[in-house]
């Protein structure tokens, strides 16, 4: 598995300009994934941006492992937060039955298609058993990049969901929406929340 350099540079070039634009609020979806977990639990959270979804976990008393593929952006969190944000790619996820939970809004969006059942399988492996994994996607018919080049995987949401279930994650609620990314393009989003079986 490989992180895309241009995504990588674009977050690394645009981090500040990036966390100003997106400080607000907190994902739509974070609350009714929290409510899933037991009180304390230990959340991982893969591609953090900024750190709003990581202050509002905190918020919520639990227990939060925040992490960016981008170290500019792993800088800009950790001044938000308050805390220290991990330089992670999604590659370098090697956790064995760690955490409760795994919450990954807005970012796995940006992995291969070819490496996303590996990413998958990793974090099955970092999950304790029955854990939780939330993340979101850009649907659409194939790998391709946005207006600001970004890579996207852009799948099916079909295509998403049997990759989840051969991976040992069962799908518990599964969500199109439409939604307008960082490039202002606006187009049908799934969001899909699994556990581990």
């Amino acid at each position: 598995m490989t992180a895309d350099q241009a995504t990588i540079e674009y977050y690394q070039r645009e981090a500040p300009r990036y966390v100003k634009a997106f400080d607000h609020g907190h994902s739509r979806h974070l609350d009714a994934f929290l409510d899933l977990l037991s009180p304390k639990a230990e959340i991982l959270e893969l591609g953090c941006g900024g750190g709003r979804d990581t202050l509002r976990i905190m918020e919520r008393g639990f227990d939060v492992d925040p992490t960016d593929g981008t170290p500019a952006m792993a800088a800009e969190a950790t001044k938000h937060v308050g805390r220290p944000v991990r330089v992670m790619r999604f590659d370098q996820l090697t956790a064995l039955a760690r955490y409760d939970a795994v919450w990954a809004h807005a970012c796995l969006l940006h992995a291969p298609r070819a490496d996303l059942s590996a990413i998958f399988a990793a974090i099955h492996r970092a999950l304790r058993p029955a854990g939780w994994h939330f993340a979101n996607y850009k649907l659409g018919d194939g790998e391709g990049r946005d207006l600001l080049g970004r890579l996207g995987n852009f799948p099916t949401a079909q295509w998403l969901e049997e990759l989840y279930e051969a991976n040992g994650l069962s799908i518990h609620s599964s969500e199109q929406y439409r939604g307008k990314g960082a490039d202002g393009t606006v187009r049908d989003w799934q969001a899909i929340t699994v556990s581990k079986r």
